[in-house]
């Protein structure tokens, strides 16, 4: 049972905690009200640790400028326990809301990490360039060129063999997180790599399980090529495949390109 300063009986649910939450009798807990149910004409209320709004009230508390409003938090996307990218704006140019919100060596943000079980959090510039939101927003990995379907909310990412997987990061979290907070679908090709000469996954559902294509897809490889530059020993990290049926499926895909 949790309870605040006026003895108020409070619900954290299991599915609002990040994963490896774990309290003692007597801790003090810190988490925002996600909503407020009615049972029996009295109010229940449920406390989130994983939404979006935890993090920006926490940033409020570690970071002066935020909670003047001098700095702007514009968006926030996170899984929770493993990765958050935050996109922050100033409107002082005096004001450089990156460093502000990291802080001294990471002081300020240090607190926030901790506080969320060693979650990494990204500090990005806003802006109004999606071009140049994309960019920043796969960081640490670094761009070449990027090609944008306006349209179909669309990103061809081109990068440096050695980037790829900076860019989509463990488990693929860091380029999932990237397309929730620009708004794009976003592909990653090796430089140099023409977009027609890549597979779409889908097209080897007859030949691969396609609980095996998710898997892949989930760490944000949706073409032949882009499995094809992974190593064995990277993909049986990044997914839950055996290292045998890695190599059947690497097999299958290069006999594409053959």
């Amino acid at each position: 049972m949790i309870l605040d300063d006026e003895n108020n009986e409070l619900i954290l649910p299991k599915s609002e905690q990040i994963p490896s939450d774990y309290f003692k009798k007597g801790e003090a807990i810190r988490a925002v009200v996600s909503k407020v149910d009615m049972r029996n004409s009295s109010p229940v209320i449920i406390l989130s640790r994983i939404a979006p709004e935890f993090l920006e009230r926490l940033f409020e508390l570690e970071v002066p400028e935020v909670f003047d409003g001098l700095i702007t938090i514009k968006r926030i996307v996170r899984e929770p326990g493993e990765r958050a990218k935050v996109a922050v704006e100033s409107y002082d140019d005096r004001i450089d809301p990156v460093g502000a919100c990291v802080g001294m060596k990471g002081s300020r943000i240090h607190g926030i990490v901790r506080e969320l079980r060693n979650e990494n959090i990204d500090v990005i510039n806003f802006t109004n360039n999606p071009q140049l939101l994309i960019q920043r927003s796969l960081s640490p990995a670094k761009i070449t060129t990027i090609e944008i379907d306006e349209e179909n909310k669309r990103a061809s990412v081109f990068l440096k063999p050695d980037q790829v997987s900076l860019a989509i990061g463990k488990g693929g979290y860091n380029i999932r997180l990237a397309g929730k907070l620009t708004g794009y679908e976003i592909d990653v090709f090796r430089d140099g790599e023409a977009d027609s000469e890549d597979v779409d996954l889908e097209e080897f559902a007859d030949e691969i399980d396609g609980w095996i294509l998710d898997e892949l897809k989930a760490v944000g490889c949706d073409t032949a090529k882009s499995v094809l530059e992974l190593s064995v020993e990277e993909l049986v990290q990044r997914t839950d495949l055996e290292e045998e049926t890695v190599q059947e499926v690497l097999k299958i895909l290069r006999s594409e390109f053959e």
